[in-house]
């Protein structure tokens, strides 16, 4: 009987462990067993939120970290909250970067070109996520092995956890030393010339615009010897892009460009992007869809919308007042930014890129989509198939 009150006692204990959260005050490591001379697995950075095993022992407990690992960490480490009073122990070998100008918590960045994050520690688990070389990512438990998985979501939620190698992160990757590594190679390697030239092409998105033009040369030069129809064309449209963004214009001339813009709907001009509701249905008709979208930020001018083929629109039926949120533009829908630049069903993404590359705002990770700066939102416009396909007001929350 004393033996089955002691398991109750035991899983009691364990449950209501399961059920707290627990952090780490400080920096630490994860130790094979309860001893700071044993052999260790990994590095925690202060804030690293960790899952108990056991009861505290000697000064120790068994847990569980964020990439499923298990070990040994000191007692006196361990918090269910953190403060401003926390005595942090530095570790001066521990990798992990806690803030710099890229990212404001523990982190590392990616090393490789189209890193895939995966739902969890195992080669076919589903992708959550492709990165880029120079991607900052949250890291809290660092894994000594190169070849063991690292959760870089920075959370222990199976819902948002992300995983990859340890060997795919590390410290900043170098444009300079990337780009003389990249001419110190023969001509004939081929395939290493393809994997630095992709890495230059990514860290450059993460770097200043100026760096583009000078990943994008050595780049195309793999590509042409590559002779891929797609690729040559791709790789030729993100040069553009890049040449327009080195002279990327400034906000306040970005904002007199596209402070006259507005819509023209089916022959309707729009006063910016608003007309009355009654204009809206008149020249529409009744909605075939309506419905009410929470707007927490309170962005929209209401919380009813009127879905169309052709648009999509915030309304306020009360006070005879629309305001659009994205057109679909065909022969009847076009976005006059100005008297001298009009976006309609003609225009070419190689042509708007030509035209107003210095005026956008682009990425590599949202390609054919650009945006143009309005004041507290912005123009996002969304090409398919080279031709214009959608344009859409995001409003900043």
């Amino acid at each position: 009987m004393k033996k089955y009150y002691l398991f109750i006692l035991l899983f009691a204990s364990v449950l209501l462990h399961s059920q707290e959260r627990y952090f780490l005050n400080s920096d630490t490591r994860l130790y094979t067993s309860a001893s700071t001379s044993a052999e260790f697995l990994g590095y925690f950075r202060y804030g690293a939120e960790v899952q108990l095993l056991s009861e505290s022992k000697d000064g120790w407990y068994k847990v569980k970290t964020d990439n499923l690992s298990e070990g040994y960490i000191p007692e006196k480490f361990v918090a269910t909250r953190l403060n401003a009073r926390d005595v942090k122990v530095k570790d001066s070998e521990n990798p992990l970067i806690e803030s710099d100008d890229y990212y404001g918590s523990n982190h590392l960045f990616v090393l490789v070109a189209g890193l895939k994050a995966r739902a969890q520690p195992d080669k076919n688990a589903k992708i959550r996520e492709i990165l880029n070389t120079g991607d900052p990512v949250a890291i809290n438990y660092l894994p000594k092995n190169q070849e063991d998985w690292v959760n870089i979501s920075g959370q222990f939620n199976d819902e948002y956890a992300k995983f990859t190698l340890r060997k795919f992160v590390g410290k900043r990757p170098d444009f300079n030393f990337l780009l003389k590594d990249f001419d110190k190679l023969d001509v004939t390697n081929i395939t290493e010339r393809k994997t630095i030239g992709e890495r230059l092409v990514e860290l450059a998105w993460n770097s200043e615009n100026t760096t583009l033009a000078p990943a994008y040369q050595r780049y195309y030069e793999v590509v042409k010897q590559l002779n891929d129809p797609k690729l040559l064309a791709d790789t030729e449209l993100n040069m553009a892009v890049a040449k327009g963004l080195a002279k990327h214009k400034k906000p306040e001339e970005i904002l007199a460009f596209v402070k006259k813009s507005e819509f023209i709907l089916k022959g309707l001009k729009t006063k910016a992007w608003y007309l009355t509701q009654k204009d809206l249905v008149k020249t529409f008709g009744k909605p075939p869809k309506t419905a009410h979208v929470n707007d927490e930020c309170g962005v929209y001018l209401n919380e009813l919308f009127y879905y169309y083929p052709d648009l999509e629109a915030s309304v306020d039926e009360q006070k005879n007042q629309a305001e659009i949120t994205k057109v679909f533009i065909n022969e009847n829908n076009k976005l006059v930014l100005n008297p001298s630049a009009t976006l309609d069903h003609t225009l070419t993404e190689k042509a708007f890129i030509e035209k107003y590359g210095a005026y956008i705002n682009a990425s590599i990770k949202t390609p054919h989509i650009y945006a143009i700066q309005i004041e507290d939102s912005e123009f996002r416009i969304e090409f398919k198939d080279g031709k214009i396909f959608t344009i859409e007001i995001f409003f900043y929350c």
